[in-house]
């Protein structure tokens, strides 16, 4: 006796490669672990200084030196309310904090502390 089947109920083979489905862009995402960090007025903008320039870790990077320097120069008797105290000093310990992660790596770090003894 021949076999018989319904339309659509004949043999299905699919094959999926899982390199095919991590190597294939999917939109604008790329690879297994894909992280969206919101949307960008211009992201091609965003994507232009990201490439070219620096990562949002360099530009924060920057960021945190430029204002150690500014705190150094900043006068020993300025008055400043508890809450602008306690800003500062959040800021402080966050870059200290940076200073010893990029020591662990062997990287060059400023240090707020260090350099408002030095002046």
């Amino acid at each position: 006796m021949p076999t018989f089947k319904l339309p659509l109920s004949g043999d299905v083979v699919q094959t999926i490669s899982p390199w095919t489905a991590f190597l294939s862009p999917i939109g604008n995402q790329f690879g297994l672990i894909n992280i969206t960090l919101g949307q960008s007025s211009a992201p091609q903008v965003e994507q232009e200084v990201l490439n070219d320039i620096g990562s949002y870790g360099k530009q924060l990077g920057r960021i945190g030196d430029a204002l150690i320097v500014l705190l150094a120069h900043l006068p020993a008797d300025t008055r400043l309310t508890p809450d602008e105290r306690k800003a500062i000093d959040a800021l402080d310990d966050m870059l200290q904090q940076i200073a010893d992660v990029k020591a662990r790596h062997n990287r060059a770090a400023h240090r707020p502390r260090k350099i408002a003894a030095a002046a």
